[in-house]
């Protein structure tokens, strides 16, 4: 079959030629191309005798097997193509999958922090070199983007999505999407994306990893849904199934929501389910047995099994029993292979194993652009103008993550080599050189090894390499302090009670205040961290370096020296407490906002509502000034602007942000603000600017519960603003 591809090509368009493959298929070959296999076995070596592995090789050999994940390097890749294209019947090449998340070798900042730089031509070439470095190790397929809007930190895969806001995570799922595919996914250097988790993963109650999820409908269409929407409309060729229920049913084998999908929207790709998630119902209470979860996926219209094994045992037989119509099956075994066609598979099924490419991670291609990101993203909290810091003065760099060098890298990193990222130690080094300057790593962090699988076990009771710390602080005219949380504290199934400093860092910073008057804290995170009062009262600074990726150590370097003014902006609410959680800044102002005398309003009795630091808050090296909002009608739009200057001596990057609010809607109540426009702009010292604005009805329409888009005129709010709870409003009358 594949012998007369190239030529058939040119003759036929992909729908004929999906079409001619699908009536040369076996019921069992069709039900093999919904199967995805996890690597397992060794491609370059021996079949395998015995065991699962043989089970699934000989599914592989019967062309029972569509797509693997985790088959990664181009001699594994060749030589498993090489089995299903050679030895199986009709020769239909793999998909080969992996988590491509942020980075492949070389690693940009997590996701979350990308967000933070709200620069969207940065975050796409993000994934654009991701793309590049992993195909040419073989792969084509990522499970990435994450788009799921998420507003409780105590969520670990937070650290996967672009944080609480459905616009700026909708603009980022775009960026993502483009880097990621390109304009034409026949590149070899270019992969299919995948948008994750189709739907509600992110508001897990209690922030606890595969929990229970239950929103209402109108949160669906106005929060949860557009950047799914977004994701789609920017041509992303496969979407994920999440783990939760909705409305009380397993997403994966949720009907309705894949209706949402597949017909309201007019999704032509692929819908994969996640690992396991079709096993997965049976232990929901949803299905009696794996069988029942092979029936009730393939209704649900989920194209692809990812290692739960229901389809390759159960679905041919469902379609024999009359229990699921094989137009469903065509339907599926149709997008995969239009998706084959589209990576250029079908015509030369080794097309991914062409551009074999070795690089170190710190010296690769991308890694300037990750170190240049990783500045972006960091965030400036606080600022007493102790910052930068100077390059004569005596430094006690200290902390657990001042050395590390694989903590940096954060989660989602399976394709990375452990230890590869760049400490902020050796980051200083290289920007200001070794004298004047004393390590001390404080008592140790972790009290075993770290991986994937496994829980991090954290230091709480051994206070060995304190007294260090504290004579090296003593000793020094600055300490800066490097801690946070260690890159496998957030990820998946990462879920944390509490999100202050694990094991002994807060001691660590308070002994530190008792010697050393001017500290600077240099925070590595996945996720919004809580820090006492006391600690933040009296630290001088706080750098939010989130996990920066390989570049991350230099990156640090050139902020706190002075390289580079930091222009990162929060892209989640940064609580003050857990017991504020969920935070976020576009609440609804409920009947009762207060602030009242009486106790009779929406407020806690043992601490304020405000967060620690609020969505779209970070600082600069200098200040920047805003002047009061200006609206007025412009034909059928809204021309908002306001006067921004940079009144200081240095350079920055400044994140102008657009908010506004709807102050009588009965489509459904409105938040206090909400974000519809960002411009990041550079202002050299002295310099104004007027920032313009354009808002039409659209962008200020809701989606009732019914999935109707509305605009209702009205009086309405808009903030031309540093963050969200900044700016002087300009109300307008829209009649």
């Amino acid at each position: 079959m594949l012998a007369a591809g190239p030529a058939f090509a040119q003759k036929k368009p992909v729908a004929e030629r999906v079409d001619s493959v699908l009536a040369l298929m076996t019921l069992e070959e069709k039900v093999g191309q919904m199967n995805q296999y996890n690597g397992f076995w060794n491609a370059t070596g021996p079949a395998p005798a015995g065991g699962d592995a043989a089970t699934k090789y000989t599914h592989l050999r019967n062309g029972w097997v569509g797509s693997v994940l985790n088959v990664q390097g181009v001699e594994e890749v060749r030589a498993m193509q090489k089995v299903a294209v050679e030895e199986t019947r009709l020769g239909i090449p793999l998909i080969f999958a992996c988590d491509v998340i942020h980075g492949y070798k070389t690693l940009s900042p997590i996701p979350l922090a990308e967000a933070a730089s709200w620069d969207l031509e940065a975050i796409a070439q993000s994934a654009r070199h991701a793309a590049e470095e992993a195909t040419a190790y073989g792969l084509n397929w990522t499970f990435a983007p994450m788009v799921d809007i998420a507003r409780d930190p105590r969520w670990g895969r937070i650290m996967e999505g672009a944080g609480e806001d459905p616009y700026l995570g909708s603009r980022i799922a775009e960026a993502r999407v483009h880097g990621f595919q390109g304009d034409n996914l026949g590149d070899p250097t270019t992969m299919a994306a995948c948008a994750k988790h189709f739907v509600g993963y992110g508001f897990s109650e209690a922030g606890r990893d595969y929990n229970t999820v239950d929103v209402s409908e109108y949160t669906l269409r106005n929060v949860i849904y557009p950047p799914f929407q977004a994701a789609k409309k920017a041509g992303v060729a496969t979407f994920m199934n999440s783990f939760n229920t909705m409305n009380g049913i397993p997403a994966t084998g949720n009907q309705a929501l894949v209706e949402m999908l597949k017909v309201d929207w007019g999704f032509e790709g692929v819908l994969v389910s996640d690992w396991g998630s079709i096993t997965e119902m049976q232990a929901h209470g949803y299905a009696e047995n794996l069988k029942a979860a092979a029936e009730l996926a393939a209704l649900a219209r989920c194209d692809i099994d990812m290692e739960s094994l229901a389809y390759v045992q159960y679905l041919a037989a469902l379609v024999r029993e009359g229990r699921v119509s094989e137009d469903v099956v065509n339907d599926a075994v149709v997008r995969i292979l239009t998706l084959k066609f589209h990576l250029g598979l079908m015509d030369d099924p080794y097309r991914y194993c062409q551009r074999p490419g070795s690089w170190e991670p710190t010296t690769s291609p991308w890694s300037a652009d990750a170190q240049e990101l990783a500045e972006k993203s960091a965030v400036l909290l606080k600022n007493n103008g102790i910052l930068p810091l100077a390059k004569k003065q005596a430094i006690a760099l200290v902390g657990p993550m001042a050395q590390e060098k694989n903590s940096p890298l954060g989660n989602w990193r399976v394709s990375s080599d452990d230890f590869t990222a760049l400490s902020l130690y050796e980051g200083l080094v290289q920007v200001r050189g070794e004298k004047r300057m004393t390590v001390a790593s404080g008592p140790v962090f972790l009290k075993g090894p770290i991986s994937f699988p496994f829980e991090a076990e954290i230091n709480t009771t051994d206070t060995s390499g304190l007294h260090a710390v504290i004579k090296a602080a003593r000793e020094a005219e600055i300490a800066v302090l490097a801690v946070g949380e260690h890159g496998f504290h957030s990820g998946e199934a990462r879920s944390r009670m509490s999100l202050h400093l694990p094991g002994l860092q807060e001691h660590m910073i308070r002994e530190v205040l008792k010697v050393q008057e001017h500290v600077v804290l240099v925070l590595y995170a996945g996720r919004p961290m809580i820090l006492p009062d006391d600690i933040t009262e009296q630290v001088d600074a706080i750098l939010l370096a989130w996990q920066p990726g390989t570049m991350g150590g230099p990156a640090m370097a050139n902020l706190l020296m002075g390289k580079r003014s930091p222009s990162g902006r929060l892209p989640v609410t940064f609580p003050r407490s857990e017991g504020q959680i969920p935070l976020y800044y576009g609440a609804y102002n409920t009947g009762r906002p207060g602030p009242s005398d009486a106790v009779f309003w929406s407020h806690y009795g043992d601490g304020p509502n405000s967060p620690a630091y609020p969505f779209g808050y970070g600082l600069t090296y200098s200040t920047v000034t805003y002047t009061a909002t200006q609206a007025k009608q412009m034909g059928d739009s809204i021309a908002v602007q306001a006067l921004v200057k940079n009144e200081g001596k240095v350079a920055v990057d400044e994140v102008v942000q657009l908010y506004t609010r709807d102050h009588h809607s009965r489509v459904g109540v409105q938040p206090v603000r909400r974000l519809i426009g960002f411009q990041r702009l550079s202002l050299k010292p002295g310099e104004e600017r007027m920032v313009n604005f354009s808002v039409t009805a659209d962008e200020l329409s809701v989606m009732t519960s019914e999935g109707e888009r509305l605009f209702e005129p009205g009086t309405f709010s808009f903030w031309v603003a540093p963050h969200s709870a900044a700016g002087t409003p300009a109300t307008f009358d829209w009649k």
